[in-house]
């Protein structure tokens, strides 16, 4: 009956995760794991299923969580969207000084913006994309 208790608390703490999203209660939850199939396939007593949860709920958190935390939040591989335009070639289409002017960047047509106040780049020039800011690219000479 317990391991049936045990099993609500694992789908409790799922749940919750799914919520959360900081990985704790995934943990929390893999302990509750333990101590379901211990007490599933063993029948101790209660004290013996709390010390598998608390044991290896402090061994996912101590092992699993960080290392899961670290890939969940590193950057793809694969630069997407205006991350990808960043350093790329982009051609003069009108003259382009720090408040306005336009560029033809793989083909697509962005406004853009000088980086540093006092350049200017006239059509045909070969700038590179520092950054974009919105819809505007910011680019320079480099």
């Amino acid at each position: 009956m317990s391991a049936l208790v045990w099993l609500v608390a694992v789908i409790v703490l799922l749940i919750g995760e799914m919520v959360s999203g900081d990985l704790v209660l995934l943990m929390l939850g893999g302990g509750a794991l333990a101590a379901t199939g211990v007490d599933f396939f063993v029948s101790p007593p209660i004290w013996v299923d709390v010390v598998v949860f608390a044991v290896v709920a402090i061994a996912l958190l101590a092992v699993v969580r960080p290392v899961a935390k670290r890939h969940l939040m590193s950057r793809p591989a694969l630069l997407t969207n205006v991350e990808a335009l960043e350093g790329k070639r982009a051609t003069v289409l009108a003259s382009v000084d720090e408040h306005r002017g336009r560029v033809k960047i793989d083909g697509e047509e962005w406004s853009a913006r000088a980086r540093t106040p006092g350049d200017h780049f006239e059509p045909g020039e070969q700038v590179t994309v520092w950054q974009i800011d919105g819809a505007t690219a910011v680019v320079w000479k480099g």
